[in-house]
């Protein structure tokens, strides 16, 4: 199964407001970027993905699961792109900054090091293994 890293600035909706969802979980819309898209479209049920703070902490702070794969995203009056839906799993029990990340031997090809502003990613097995390592998992 592949893994994935979504971005979001706590402000907008924080990792406490995606555990508070609960097992019915949440849709991830509003992704503009034709490459993210395709992250969404090659989703999967069952994958998991690392919750990312953006902008305000900038640290993956928890662990989420695909529950609904890609269909259309209702807040886009184009019609051209889509979102999936997720639900919490769990938090890590120690956030793993983006400083600590970029300062992590084996993580310097991570897509969050190289191309910080791409808000859907996948996260190979490798990548997944030390930052939950790293997370206390």
């Amino acid at each position: 199964m592949a893994h994935w890293l979504y971005k979001s600035e706590p402000s907008v909706w924080s990792w406490d407001r995606q555990a508070e969802a609960g097992p019915q979980g949440t849709f991830w819309n509003g992704v503009r970027n034709h490459v993210a898209k395709q992250n969404l479209m090659a989703m999967k049920t069952g994958e998991q993905g690392f919750f990312y703070h953006s902008n305000e902490g900038k640290a993956v702070v928890g662990i989420v699961e695909v529950i609904r794969e890609y269909y259309p995203d209702h807040t886009d009056e184009s019609g051209r792109f889509g979102m999936v839906d997720i639900k919490a799993v769990k938090a890590l029990p120690r956030p793993v900054t983006l400083e600590a990340i970029k300062a992590e031997p084996g993580l310097e090809s991570m897509i969050l090091v190289n191309n910080s502003r791409l808000s859907v990613q996948p996260v190979t097995d490798e990548e997944w293994a030390i930052v939950c390592r790293m997370g206390g998992l």
